[in-house]
């Protein structure tokens, strides 16, 4: 009897909460169960508790246990993001992601190698299928290819035009992921490098890949270099370098860049400032990832050596990103079948989600890509080349 008591008010609790949750999703134009593809089906009757009380990381995890699906999921991601519904839904993981990120360094020494373990350590298998001939997991330059592989070539030829290689240079990638632009420079530009990277999985390829070319790869943290080089390339390693470290990163392009040097730092960035990851992304994806603000950016160059360091360009390209992630998609849902079982139909989910996110967030432009270039100072200046 006094379970009975009970009953009606949870069934009300449960109407409410199913009430604002549809709410919600329709102040986004999404109508739970409609026949439209950015509409919501949902499967599991707790999942609009699960994502009031969890926020993006309820969301996220509910779609990976087969709670609910959308045909057209970037496209209700999108709309969640334009309606800015994740600013007024958040939920615990959020609320510790801040405490953590304000108590410590999520990107110490230590945690810095986590990254690689649980993201890029996942499998060559998985990347190979899913990035292209070229294995370079970054923004694409579009401009002027048609195609994937073209895109990544014209990128890494964009980098080299502005790092102004030619032969007898040294260069440094931080971050260098699966060697491809290490092996690029060397073949095209006749340059000597190093790499860094804290994937044993990415190190392994690398060193493959460039096997034969003057070409030195590492597994290293960038804190450790104490070495000069004539050039310094990042792409896509400083998304995981972290608000309390960008000063670090660029105290080590201070000591170890060449009075006449020049770096380029290539880089997701966001709108506004912020201290920690989107908590689904932080869990599944990127742990102790970071996001920069152009201010963050621009306050952490200024800070080494009194302002050695010169910005002599800033590049934005991010519509290129939304291109680049739907080619990456269509790979990697065409290479599922032959990928061995290790990565599940949860998986699937998961990666699923992880690609319509950045789609989303690089369709609404919340999300930026940048490449920056720093100098010491050219005299006679920098011709920025596109």
């Amino acid at each position: 009897m006094h379970a009975g008591l009970h009953k009606p008010e949870t069934a009300r609790r449960s109407a409410r909460v199913d009430g604002r949750f549809r709410a919600l999703l329709a102040e986004a134009g999404i109508t739970v169960n409609g026949r439209r593809p950015h509409d919501l089906r949902l499967h599991d009757p707790a999942v609009p508790a699960r994502v009031l009380a969890q926020g993006s990381l309820g969301l996220g995890e509910s779609y990976m246990d087969g709670g609910w699906d959308c045909d057209d999921l970037d496209g209700m991601l999108a709309r969640l993001l334009e309606a800015r519904l994740h600013e007024r839904v958040r939920g615990w993981a959020d609320l510790v992601a801040g405490v953590q990120a304000a108590l410590l360094n999520l990107q110490s020494r230590r945690r810095a190698w986590e990254v690689g373990r649980r993201h890029y350590d996942l499998g060559n298998d998985l990347y190979a299928a899913m990035l292209g001939r070229r294995m370079v997991y970054s923004c694409g330059y579009w401009r002027d290819a048609h195609g994937l592989d073209a895109a990544q070539e014209a990128k890494l030829d964009l980098v080299c035009r502005k790092l102004q290689l030619r032969p007898g240079l040294r260069l440094l990638d931080v971050g260098c992921g699966w060697g491809e632009m290490l092996r690029y420079a060397a073949e095209r530009h006749g340059v000597a490098g190093v790499g860094i990277t804290i994937s044993e999985e990415q190190a392994a390829y690398a060193r493959e890949l460039c096997r034969g070319l003057p070409v030195e790869i590492r597994l290293q943290d960038y804190r450790d270099l104490r070495e000069r080089f004539d050039r310094i390339c990042s792409i896509g390693m400083f998304e995981h370098v972290g608000v309390r470290n960008y000063g670090a990163y660029f105290a080590m392009l201070d000591r170890c860049l060449a009075a006449d040097g020049l770096s380029l730092l290539h880089t997701i960035g966001r709108n506004a400032a912020a201290n920690r990851t989107d908590p689904w992304i932080a869990r599944y994806i990127f742990p102790n990832s970071m996001l920069p603000s152009a201010s963050q950016i621009a306050a952490a160059a200024e800070s080494p050596g009194e302002g050695r360091l010169v910005l002599e360009d800033w590049h934005g390209f991010g519509p290129d990103y939304e291109r680049t992630l739907l080619a990456w998609r269509a790979n990697i849902e065409a290479a599922w079948p032959r990928l061995p079982a290790r990565y599940d139909e949860r998986f699937r989910r998961m990666w699923r989600f992880y690609l319509a996110a950045s789609i989303a967030g690089f369709r609404v432009r919340h999300l930026q890509l940048w490449q920056l270039v720093f100098s010491r100072g050219l005299r006679g200046g920098y011709v920025a080349p596109r």
